[in-house]
């Protein structure tokens, strides 16, 4: 386990990059951060011995970069291939869904009328549902702000993508607005570090992953949250 821990955190202490802007998995502040990925942030440094620092961001492409760049240890983000070529990923530990929002008069009603020609889809810039619908979309544009829903109302888009939970709880404090209940996505949301680490390292991550999922560690987390209706990973 020295090694491993030499390798995850060579400065001593491991650093993990924790992303406020999805409620699904870290809640509180930048000074108190709370939810499931930081659990398994405690739980990684428990197991390695070393203390654990916690790098808060507002969105997945800045806690994305801090790990790139060197700044942090470990991160906690969607399994994409546009992230695999920098991150070494576990097997997911927590499934949640992309749907869109629509104008409540909106003719759109399911997930194929949206990718329609003139149809707008405002989203989260680096997200992990602005990076799949950038790749798969076929006739729809993907229109990018700091918040989907904010540039959605902006600019008067056709559409909005995100995460269930936070837009069904957008969507049922604007008026006039409505969730198309078919998911577009299925977003994986796993460990990552960089892919520079040593086998046995990315190894422990995925092993101890497994672990705290049989275990009801991950499930237990998600209930203390108040995310039970995430589902958790097979």
């Amino acid at each position: 386990m020295t090694s491993i821990s030499a390798d995850l955190a060579p400065t001593g202490v491991l650093r993990a990059s924790i992303n406020l802007g999805n409620p699904v998995l870290a809640q509180g502040t930048p000074d108190e951060p709370a939810g499931i990925t930081v659990d398994l942030a405690r739980e990684i440094a428990a197991r390695l011995g070393v203390p654990v620092e916690f790098l808060c961001f507002d969105a997945a492409r800045k806690s994305f970069e801090a790990m790139v760049e060197g700044r942090a240890d470990l991160c906690f983000l969607a399994i994409d291939p546009a992230r695999e070529a920098e991150v070494a990923f576990t097997a997911p530990y927590v499934e949640i869904e992309g749907v869109y929002a629509v104008p409540t008069d909106s003719a759109l009603t399911t997930v194929g009328e949206v990718d329609s020609p003139g149809v707008r889809i405002g989203v989260k810039q680096g997200s992990a549902y602005d990076l799949f619908l950038t790749r798969t979309l076929e006739n729809a544009t993907v229109v990018r702000g700091s918040e989907g829903v904010d540039v959605f109302l902006a600019e008067g888009l056709e559409a909005a993508a995100g995460i269930r939970q936070p837009i069904t709880a957008f969507a049922s404090t604007q008026a006039g607005i409505r969730v198309i209940d078919e998911r577009f996505m299925q977003i994986q949301q796993a460990v990552g570090t960089t892919k520079n680490r040593q086998p046995e390292t990315v190894r422990f991550l995925s092993e101890l992953v497994e672990e705290l999922k049989a275990n009801g560690f991950v499930a237990e987390s998600l209930q203390r949250a108040g995310q039970s209706d995430a589902t958790v990973a097979p």
